[in-house]
């Protein structure tokens, strides 16, 4: 326990609690610092200037992160007849209609992301109070609702992440491992803020992006300066 502590003090002295760094000054502090037995996560976190308890300042979203994600994800579809085919050969680990409601309403959740096609949603919309708290409910805004479930397997499983603002107005997400390279981490940390500024709502007024902070999953928060990105 004592070199457990040692090496977390050491790791938040590396860190200026006071500075804002540059996405590639912070994602070499982060990388250098993720020094666990397992292949840490890189995380962000993004303060934002919304309550999304109003519809028109709700952020929601999906990118394709360009280096992906370094996790296998686990992707479960309603689908039939040939569309269940194509999700199948496309990759999909889990592919079901009535059947895998009944499934997963009796506590299946093997899965990370959850797709369909538009004629099941009668079926899915069975499963909101399930797949809803968890953020797993299918939406075609995100495109996990979609006739083209096949192209939106491979996108999951290649390194689309969805995102959506939490009820304090942070969004986080994975943007990577700590074993990529450090200009691969840095290519999704920029895609994933770009993709965040579009997906400003209406509603937002002000600053937009207040705070972005990034960390692996044992190391501490490195602050990155927000005029690293244009708002």
């Amino acid at each position: 326990m004592a070199k457990a502590g040692k090496r977390a003090r050491a790791i938040a002295e590396s860190v200026d609690a006071n500075k804002a760094y540059t996405v590639a000054d912070a994602v070499a502090l982060v990388k250098s610092n993720a020094k666990a037995k397992f292949d840490e996560t890189v995380e962000i976190a993004v303060n934002l200037g919304v309550d999304p308890k109003y519809a028109d300042q709700m952020v929601r979203g999906v990118v394709n992160l360009p280096a992906g994600t370094g996790k296998d994800v686990r992707v479960a579809v309603f689908a039939k007849d040939a569309k269940a085919e194509e999700a199948t050969a496309a990759g999909a680990d889990f592919v079901g209609a009535e059947d895998l409601m009944e499934k997963i309403q009796g506590g299946f959740m093997d899965f990370d992301r959850v797709i369909a096609s538009p004629d099941m949603m009668a079926v899915v919309g069975r499963l909101g109070k399930v797949l809803g708290p968890r953020g797993l409910m299918p939406n075609p805004k995100v495109g996990t609702v979609t006739p083209n479930v096949a192209q939106a397997v491979k996108d999951a499983k290649s390194g689309s992440v969805e995102f959506r603002v939490e009820k304090a107005g942070i969004v986080h997400a994975g943007v990577g491992k700590a074993s990529f390279a450090e200009g691969d981490i840095e290519k999704n940390v920029n895609a994933f803020l770009d993709a965040l500024v579009k997906a400003r709502p209406s509603g937002a007024k002000g600053t937009f992006v207040k705070k972005i902070s990034l960390s692996s999953t044992m190391g501490a928060g490195v602050t990155i300066d927000t005029a690293e990105i244009s708002q």
